[in-house]
């Protein structure tokens, strides 16, 4: 597990390119029958990768957790953007299609990760927050009809905003947040841009009471993403490939302009789940 620590804004402001994309961007993310953790001081969020392909992948706590089992004090989201995979939790399996996710409740002890085709194999996204009580475990499907221990995103949790002429139509897809699936602090989504559009979180904002981590995909490899971070009057920005996550402390703002269409994955951690308490910023503001 690669480990993270905190950075204030006033350093942030300083950083060469190759220093800033060192503390904030995650490359190299999804590697084949490889589980890849990294930990950020920021809240203590983990976010990782598993990719299973010639066998199973099985979740362990490491040295870095001082806990018996990974989730012993720890709730996690997961989304999965490749083949169809199954994850086993405690002996019961759950199948996660493409885009579908599961949130997994503090105490869940052995969890491992499978695909159910080797030549197309499942590329499981994870996000883990420190959990103070246990919630119920839950596959969570965009579509479909509702069954014991699935949860399908309900109407008003998918939401079209902006339009072709802002350059921003997109559809923001809410996966783990109060009053769907209940959390101790992790909120999770994914956010998928129209044909034509290639700005998100624009105009932009912070939320001082969360941090966020955001994952691109749905990329060629001829195309990036241009994050934009920093204090709003201090801007900054990291130039992002398929498949690679950045780390957006809660004085940041995390915004992003592509060269083509693209999708994101957000998750959240902090003081608060409320998705709308974020201070948002003037377009005259930013510098």
């Amino acid at each position: 597990m690669e480990l993270r620590t905190a950075a204030s804004p006033r350093d942030v402001k300083h950083y060469t390119t190759d220093r800033l994309r060192e503390e904030f961007l995650i490359d190299d993310l999804f590697h084949a029958d490889e589980i890849k953790l990294v930990y950020s001081h920021i809240d203590r969020i983990i976010t990782g990768s598993a990719v299973p392909v010639a066998g199973k992948l099985v979740l362990t706590a490491g040295e870095e957790l001082r806990a018996d089992y990974f989730l012993e004090r720890r709730e996690m989201g997961v989304i999965n953007i490749g083949g169809t995979g199954v994850i086993t939790i405690d002996g019961k399996d759950y199948t996660v299609a493409y885009k579908e996710g599961m949130y997994i409740g503090m105490g869940a002890k052995d969890i491992s990760f499978a695909s159910v085709d080797a030549a197309n194999p499942a590329k499981f996204y994870l996000n883990s927050a420190p959990a103070h009580k246990a919630y119920p475990t839950v596959l969570i499907k965009p579509e479909g009809t509702p069954e014991e221990g699935v949860v399908i995103v309900k109407q008003e949790n998918k939401v079209e905003l902006g339009s072709l002429a802002d350059s921003n139509h997109r559809t923001i897809c809410k996966y783990i947040l109060p009053g769907q699936v209940e959390s101790c602090q992790l909120v999770m989504g994914m956010t998928k841009l129209e044909e034509g559009s290639v700005w998100n979180t624009m105009p932009c904002h912070t939320h001082d009471r969360r941090m966020e981590v955001y994952l691109y995909f749905d990329m060629t490899d001829d195309m990036v993403v241009f994050h934009y971070m920093g204090e709003p009057t201090e801007t900054r920005h990291i130039v992002m490939r398929n498949e690679q996550a950045v780390i957006s402390p809660s004085w940041s703002i995390h915004s992003g302009c592509g060269t083509r269409a693209y999708t994101f994955i957000w998750g959240m951690v902090g003081e608060n789940q409320a998705f709308d308490d974020m201070d948002g910023v003037a377009m005259g503001d930013i510098r």
